[in-house]
């Protein structure tokens, strides 16, 4: 669409919003679970099969810690969080 400005050209420079998906646990799973499925994600997200199989669906895969992972729902949490409530969306 050639014709359609970009977010940053209607004046949103650093807009950014994208789907993301990860792999949660409750609350209370203990550490070395927590610690070994991280592990095993983060191993398959490192085989180039796996990689390839997910760029085929649009999809581009990021392995994090549990602890980068945890920072980053927090940063989409504060970022969204505020749109809701300066939109005053309510859920339905």
């Amino acid at each position: 669409m050639p014709d359609v400005p970009t977010v940053a050209e209607q004046g949103f420079p650093g807009y950014e919003a994208v789907n993301w998906y990860g792999y949660l646990a409750p609350a209370k799973t203990p550490k070395e679970i927590v610690d070994r499925l991280a592990r095993d994600i983060g191993r398959a997200l490192a085989n180039p099969q796996v990689v390839a199989a997910l760029n085929k669906t649009g999809v581009e895969p990021l392995a994090m810690t549990p602890e980068e992972f945890g920072k980053y729902i927090e940063r989409e949490y504060q970022t969204w969080g505020k749109v809701v409530k300066d939109a005053h969306i309510k859920a339905e």
